[in-house]
């Protein structure tokens, strides 16, 4: 509470002293017929769209407004081409979001784009304390033309977020926004049994001591409870947000004030999301117009109540702790909500936490939270500004913009003593305390300056324009993390540090222990810009850079990158005279990009802070052979270690027609990246089998298209339908050793995690097992790794895109998004937990169609006898995942301005409401088919939401 009440009293001390030095304000003049289309790139440079060479998308405000999504990300799938927007978890404040621009470059590196705001780039691909409802817009820039100028960070595309500001001469606009509404689960086709499918199939295939097989056919009938576990593990939970924002502005000044509150509860018990925010966009200029500055400070605070399983996918398996496999497995002939204490638990069933299906038992006791098993977040976030331009002459411009990003996360995690996991495991280690609390604090500093000199000048019919840049990154991190071993259940509190039991040297029990990490890195880069235009008709661009990084030895430290870029605009020749093409242009580039993230970060992970030592000789201290203490080599120094390199080529063509109703463009790309980045194969005799080099090239190659037409255009109404498509083709060209790993194959000329698989056949009408395709190409009930081929398919999907309509009648507005992606393939593990009869037999719950079974009396069916072998290892669960998604619909009413007058409080209001996910096709048969991971096993269901709305303006 201390803490919202004090990011709340700053957020109006800025929003009152924004309001006390705003100048007085006069009416805006300008003309917004005169304005065209504005196209932002990177640092701070702007063309109009006819101007432009690059491939980019701009996704305005009123795309992203009023959703109920933590993370603008999920706001943007299905609206630009050429970009893959997956959400690994539904966990309110997840950071599991997948963010891939023209397909995955690397096989071991970071892929995800660089994403910049404001000017200044961010260190992790987490936006929870980013409010959607402060965004202007959102530019994705995807070729080597626009993304080139950032060197080795833009290797993997790059997304420019700019957020709101106010206007010189503009009036005091006070604006209010709600929303509120309930998200609820997604449906699955698993098709679990109910009690008396259940103790069917039991009776069918199951031992003696399973339920089932001691009952009659009558007494299954009549069973008495049928628990759907699904609704004791999950519920509907409420999302609320609230938005308070004012813009003005006088002759010389000009604010942006906003406050935001969000809320949103989760599917699952116990977890829950909550935000508060404030920005103060200022921007001035001064009274001769040669000097102009923006100060943006935003200030944010999140709490996230999460399970286990958001970051340990250690317990994605197991029963007693995993309520998102358990509402699957738990056994529906047992009454939920027997036991209302961890303790009344270990009372009734001791330690026998999985007999009998007391795993479900367990499970509710898991989701108490506090009680229980718990797992809060809180992250305190400052992102801060500066930019200044002053006009040394008309033709010269110096340009500064500093800017830091601080996070402060704390999180606080554990089993209270109180909870049924606790008390098990002290009785099973023969002591009287148990529970444990993890305390993790971090503090990650971004700080980033870039200084410039740019000359614009017209000569007659040409243009040019030249830049100078020096850019300087520094990243400070610190981490710590202390456990607490036996919590006294009495006087413990989450984070209080209170009922911590000492450690006792004699039995060697309570002992706690602490960890430290501090990391600092940087990087250091000049560029130059260049670009030319000739009677608007022809014009080119080009770009140079020089990148330098801590992370490489020297003489390794320093990488040049640079792209070309030229356009023809065929609409202003004279041969197009009387042509009914509004716009035409044709447009080309090549340049290459950098990646020196050579290792993945995880979620919540800036990528700058890893692989700090790949280049370097690493001892440690360890224990060997017979729990020997030793000092052996840790990591093998390649000094030669390098960023991965990027080339890439796109041609594109942007168009309007037909009175500029109907627009578009189309790109061709190749993507080749070099210098590949994973485990080369060492001699053992080194203490290494592998170590981290470069070698290898992979290739992406793909099509874009995006298409707007404006059907209707007048007063009272208006129709516009748009879509965009994308595909992407990954091949590998180049790889010393092919690698495995589980089922998932790298091997030269195959795609990026290729499925290897044995070929499943069906079910064998005579015999009931499962029959399979061998390596000599006979028919086998016998799969073996030599019968593994490669199948051609991954789970990354060559086809993404989206489309939609944006349409008004009389202050009626109907706004749909679909999106799709399609051509991806997933195994389903959970699915294979549902199908396989063994877990049937050891105890858990199973799908249905298991009483379709094969028996002597039912021979055509596509379900193995419930005696016959599983393999693991086969394709029969790998599903085609491809999916089309209504994703967003808005329906509501603008009320008419005749409605206000100008002594009328409100000037203007709109009710709306929407939906967000609403609906799936699919054959896949889980909760959500999103998702680029490689199994489906405790993914977290992402949730629909339906919700009300309004927004006022005073």
């Amino acid at each position: 509470m201390n803490v919202k009440i004090r990011v709340l009293s700053v957020g109006v001390l800025f929003f009152l002293n924004g309001m006390y030095n705003a100048q007085k304000t006069k009416t805006d003049t300008a003309k917004t017929k005169d304005i065209e289309e504005v196209v932002v790139l990177g640092y701070n440079r702007t063309l109009t769209k006819p101007k432009d060479v690059s491939a980019n998308t701009t996704i305005s405000a009123e795309v992203m407004e009023n959703r109920p999504n933590v993370s603008f990300l999920n706001s943007l799938q299905g609206s630009a081409p050429g970009v893959t927007i997956a959400s690994n978890s539904g966990s309110p404040g997840s950071a599991k979001i997948d963010l891939v621009i023209r397909g995955i470059s690397s096989l071991s590196a970071d892929t995800e784009p660089l994403v910049i705001i404001d000017g200044i780039p961010t260190g992790t691909n987490q936006f929870r304390n980013l409010n959607t409802e402060d965004i202007e817009s959102v530019s994705i820039l995807r070729d080597a033309a626009a993304t080139s100028i950032y060197g080795n960070r833009g290797a993997n595309g790059v997304l420019l977020v700019r957020t709101k500001g106010g206007k010189f001469n503009a009036k005091l606009k006070l604006s209010y926004s709600a929303l509120t509404g309930v998200s609820i689960m997604p449906k699955n086709k698993y098709n679990i049994a109910d009690s008396h499918q259940l103790l069917r199939i039991q009776k069918n295939n199951g031992p003696s001591s399973l339920l089932g097989a001691t009952l009659t056919d009558q007494q299954i009938a009549d069973y008495p409870v049928n628990t759907d576990w699904e609704k004791v593990f999950f519920k509907a939970d409420v999302t609320q947000q609230h938005n308070i924002s004012a813009t003005f502005g006088g002759e010389n000044t000009s604010v942006y004030s906003s406050l935001g509150y969000l809320e949103q509860g989760g599917l699952v018990p116990n977890t829950k999301f909550q935000r508060f925010t404030f920005r103060n966009n200022i921007t001035g200029r001064s009274e001769d117009k040669r000097f102009n500055y923006t100060a943006i400070i935003g200030l944010g605070y999140s709490k996230r109540s999460q399970l286990n399983q958001e970051g340990n996918s250690g317990i994605n398996g197991n029963v007693v702790q995993n309520p998102l496999l358990g509402s699957f497995i738990a056994l529906p002939y047992i009454k939920s909500g027997q036991y209302g204490s961890g303790r009344d638990l270990f009372n009734a069933i001791g330690t026998a936490s999985s007999a009998g299906g007391n795993f479900a038992y367990v499970l509710e006791d898991v989701l108490r939270g506090d009680q229980s098993v718990f797992g809060k977040f809180n992250e305190t976030s400052v992102f801060t500004s500066a930019t200044t331009s002053y006009k040394i002459t008309d033709d010269f411009t110096l340009n500064n913009r500093t800017g830091a990003d601080l996070k402060i996360g704390n999180a606080f995690s554990g089993r209270n003593p109180k909870g049924y996991l606790s008390i098990v495991v002290a009785s099973t280690s023969g002591i009287e305390y148990g529970g444990f609390e993890t305390i993790s604090n971090s503090r990650e500093l971004n700080f980033t300056t870039v200084t410039s000199l740019n000359y614009n000048k017209v000569f007659g019919e040409h243009t040019v324009g030249l830049g100078a840049y020096m850019e300087y990154n520094k990243v400070h991190f610190y981490g710590s993390s202390q456990t607490q071993n036996g919590l006294d259940p009495k006087t413990f509190a989450i984070g209080a540090g209170t009922g911590y039991i000492a450690f006792d040297p004699e039995r060697d029990i309570y002992v706690s222990t602490v960890s430290a990490n501090k990391v600092t890195a940087g990087a250091l880069s000049y560029f130059a810009t260049a670009d030319y235009d000739f009677a608007d008709k022809y014009g080119f661009s080009g770009t140079i850079r020089r990148d330098g990084n801590y992370r490489f030895a020297p003489g390794r430290k320093w990488g040049t990158f640079w792209s070309v870029g030229g356009r023809w605009n065929i609409d202003k020749e004279g041969f197009m005279d009387g042509s009914f093409f509004d716009m035409l242009k044709l447009r080309a580039s090549y340049g290459t990009q950098g990646n020196a993230n050579v290792v993945a970060a995880g979620d919540d992970t800036n990528p700058l802070l890893l692989a700090t030592g790949i280049s370097r000789e690493i001892n440690v201290v360890g224990n060997g052979y017979g729990n020997t203490p030793g000092y052996f080599l840790n990591n093998m120094a390649n000094p030669i270690v390098q960023w991965e390199e990027i080339k890439q080529a796109n041609v594109g063509l942007d168009f309007k027609l037909l009175k500029n109703r109907l627009e578009g463009n189309v790109d061709v790309y190749q993507k080749n990246t070099d210098m590949l980045y994973y485990n080369i194969p060492s001699s053992a005799i080194t203490g290494q089998y592998n170590y981290r080099g470069n070698y290898g090239s992979l290739k992406n190659e793909g099509v874009e298209l995006v298409l707007r037409y404006n059907v209707l255009m007048n007063k009272d109404y208006k129709l516009t339908v748009f879509a965009n498509a994308s595909y992407n083709e990954n091949k590998i060209t180049k790889l010393q050793v092919p690698v495995t790993t589980g089922s998932l194959l790298l091997e030269e000329g195959g795609t990026i995690n290729e499925w290897n698989l044995v070929p499943y056949l069906g079910v064998n009408p005579n015999t009931g097992n499962e029959l399979y395709l061998d390596s000599n190409g006979a028919v086998s009930e016998q799969a073996l790794d030599k019968d593994r081929r490669k199948t051609g398919k991954n789970y990354f999907p060559k086809y993404t895109g989206g489309f939609g309509i944006n349409s008004e009648y009389k202050g009626f507005f109907l706004d749909a998004l679909f999106s799709f992606q399609a051509k991806f393939w997933r195994s389903d593990n959970q699915l294979s937990w549902a199908l396989n009869p063994a877990y049937m037999r050891a105890g858990y719950n199973v799908s249905a169609d298991l009483l379709n079974a094969w028996t002597p009396d039912n021979r055509e069916t596509d379900i193995p006898s419930l005696s016959a072998p599983v393999s693991g290892i086969t394709d029969r669960l790998l599903f085609d995942a491809s999916f089309l998604r209504l994703k967003n619909v808005s329906l509501g009413y603008n009320v008419p301005k005749q409605f206000f007058n100008t002594n009328s409080v409100i000037k203007s209001a709109k009710i709306f409401v929407q939906g967000e996910n609403i609906m799936t096709w699919t054959k896949w048969r889980g909760y959500d088919p999103e998702g680029l991971g490689t199994f489906p096993l405790s993914i977290y269901p992402n949730p629909r939401t339906f919700s009300l709305g309004v927004n006022l303006e005073f």
